[in-house]
């Protein structure tokens, strides 16, 4: 995920001030910071709850170029290399790589009996297990990046550990309960997160 792709979410202390792309968000927190704002100044990433490392300290111009190449980094690391591939006759754009697989006599047997044979049988399970293993990978993120978010923001509030364990059992209604007092701004935008958390979670055992 690039940088100005994702979402982020900027607090001063417990009070929510934006929300949006990375370069909203960080402009608007140096506005504070420009205004001599003492409380801290957190960037979140939505999609993981990671803090963003931004310096405030110099100017406009510099803190432009910094988010730059933050997402001149973000963008090469996706880039993953590109691997030789052998492109047999008839098929030159496929990106069919052809590689030893080792399987027992009666694996053989079921594959080729197969509509398609071994190769389109085989592929299609493996692209039915990505899927159901993306579908857990982005319940698990989800969970992490509400948990990262309301350990770093309320890890010291009053019912943080109940609040936790009833997040972690997906007791939705235990959870609202308890973080109830909770400052507003914190508050709304971690349920946010948590419905997301608890979305994929649910998306993800249907496809089980």
């Amino acid at each position: 995920m690039g940088e100005e792709r994702g979402r982020y979410t900027g607090f001063v202390g417990h009070r929510l001030i934006a929300s949006g792309e990375l370069t909203e968000v960080a402009l608007k927190a140096k506005e504070w910071s420009d205004q001599g704002e003492r409380a801290p100044l957190l960037i979140f990433e939505d999609d993981t709850g990671a803090l963003v490392d931004l310096d405030f300290q110099g100017s406009r111009e510099e803190l432009l170029a910094s988010l730059a190449r933050k997402k001149a980094r973000a963008e090469a690391q996706e880039k993953e290399p590109q691997e030789t591939r052998r492109a047999g006759p008839g098929r030159p754009k496929l990106g069919v790589v052809s590689r030893e697989i080792s399987l027992l006599p009666r694996h053989w047997e079921w594959l080729n009996g197969q509509p398609g044979g071994a190769s389109v049988t085989l592929r299609k399970l493996v692209e039915d297990a990505l899927r159901e293993g993306q579908g857990a990978a982005r319940a698990r993120r989800a969970q992490e990046a509400a948990y990262k978010f309301m350990y770093t923001l309320a890890g010291d509030f009053p019912g943080f550990e109940e609040a936790s364990r009833a997040f972690f059992a997906k007791d939705a209604e235990r959870f609202a309960q308890l973080i109830q007092p909770w400052p507003e701004d914190v508050r709304q935008h971690l349920q946010k997160l948590v419905a997301s958390a608890f979305q994929h979670e649910r998306e993800a055992a249907q496809r089980a």
